[in-house]
């Protein structure tokens, strides 16, 4: 097992964690860092791939990833579709989290394909907020960037219980497979 993180203090306080010195960590960015080695399975969970904002960042980590991957092995990513069906014309904000400790509302650029997450949380009586931005990838053109880099698509499912992924699905788990070396 290895991982790519891009924050030291992420690492070190993954190191304090008992039995952390078995999990190898590479300090980098995942859409160009090499963990070295070639692996069976990697993977993006929790929409992490929409925190790379250009689709030049999305291409280059399907890339990375393919060059570690042995034949046969896979690369699996969990990301959301955005609910712009949601949008009545004209609007680009829809609100995700509506509760008493916590607003989320996403902020749509259709043109761009960015989405900025603005979270209001109210801790201890106070108000903390938080904004990220996000570019969001439709399963298709997930799909162009794997065969781009020699992968094809394996599964997808509309969640971990592997649900059928059908047009109405909030978000997906897709299994794209590194083409064999016998090519079959």
């Amino acid at each position: 097992m290895h991982g790519i993180e891009l924050s030291p203090a992420m690492v070190a306080q993954l190191r304090a964690k008992p039995g952390a010195q078995s999990i190898g960590v590479t300090i980098g960015d995942f859409a160009t860092t090499g963990p070295g080695g070639t692996f069976q399975l990697a993977y993006l969970v929790r929409n992490t791939i929409t925190n790379l904002t250009t689709q030049d960042e999305q291409v280059e980590t399907f890339r990375n990833v393919a060059a570690h991957l042995e034949p046969g092995g896979c690369f699996v990513i969990e990301v959301y579709i955005p609910e712009l069906r949601r949008l009545p014309p004209g609007q680009t904000i829809h609100p995700f989290t509506v509760t008493p400790a916590h607003l989320g509302f996403e902020e749509y650029d259709v043109a761009s394909q960015i989405a900025v997450s603005h979270h209001y949380w109210v801790v201890d009586g106070q108000l903390e907020t938080r904004s990220s931005p996000h570019r969001y990838v439709w399963p298709s053109e997930l799909d162009l960037m794997a065969r781009l880099a020699g992968m094809t698509l394996h599964e997808r499912w509309a969640d971990w219980k592997r649900e059928p992924f059908t047009s109405d699905s909030t978000s997906h788990i897709s299994v794209w497979q590194k083409t064999p070396r016998d090519g079959s």
